[in-house]
């Protein structure tokens, strides 16, 4: 397999402080289309996303799987914005998350927490792939409606995110991308400095640790 044409961007400012797999953790634009991720891989993602907290252990989320070449992973692209059509389908999987909104089979969301937990779970998810070699991407721009409605997801869970799944792509699949999408996977990763982000005691004052 060719390697990468560059090295994977590095965090900036360094993250010095930041541990693996966080550290590591990017979100490529260009998948390796040729990579297929097998399902007990995948189904190691979705352990660590179920093991996330949540709001008194309500669990609100729930996760559909698209692979490449399925009815089901046309339905998720025929719903993308048009800035995601381009890289979107270099990932092998794309997992769609959806979290409690409404009743459903005697459960019930615990108000606007519905959200933060999905999120924390899809945060381990992606931390779990990293662990193993993976990387992903989330995407909002999808229409969450029509996924919904493709998916057969129930009208009690809300489609909030795309999160794409496969190995990073490598020259020859750089190669193939459009421009914009080059740009996207070449782009500098950088972060706010902590100070306008961590206060300490009080807000506006910046941490100093």
């Amino acid at each position: 397999m060719t390697a990468p044409s560059s090295p994977l961007p590095q965090p900036s400012p360094a993250a010095d402080l930041v541990a693996e797999p966080m550290r590591s953790r990017w979100s490529p634009a260009v998948f390796a289309t040729d990579r297929p991720v097998d399902d007990a891989t995948v189904g190691g993602l979705l352990a660590a996303a179920a093991w996330a907290p949540s709001t008194g252990n309500t669990q609100p989320w729930a996760y559909v799987v698209t692979r490449r070449g399925t009815p089901a992973h046309d339905v998720v692209l025929d719903a993308l914005s048009e800035g995601n059509r381009g890289w979107v389908p270099t990932a092998p999987v794309v997992i769609v998350g959806a979290t409690l909104v409404g009743e459903h089979d005697g459960r019930s969301p615990k108000g606007d927490y519905t959200f933060y937990d999905l999120g924390q779970s899809v945060a381990h998810l992606t931390l779990q792939a990293q662990a193993v070699g993976l990387h992903t991407h989330q995407f909002a721009g999808v229409d969450g409606a029509a996924v919904a409605r493709g998916l057969g997801i129930p009208d009690a869970f809300r489609v909030v995110v795309g999160i794409a799944v496969g190995y990073v792509g490598t020259d020859d699949h750089l190669a193939a991308a459009r421009d914009e999408d080059v740009a996207r996977h070449r782009k500098e990763r950088v972060r706010r400095a902590l100070a306008e982000s961590a206060y300490d005691g009080a807000w506006g004052v910046p941490f100093g640790g």
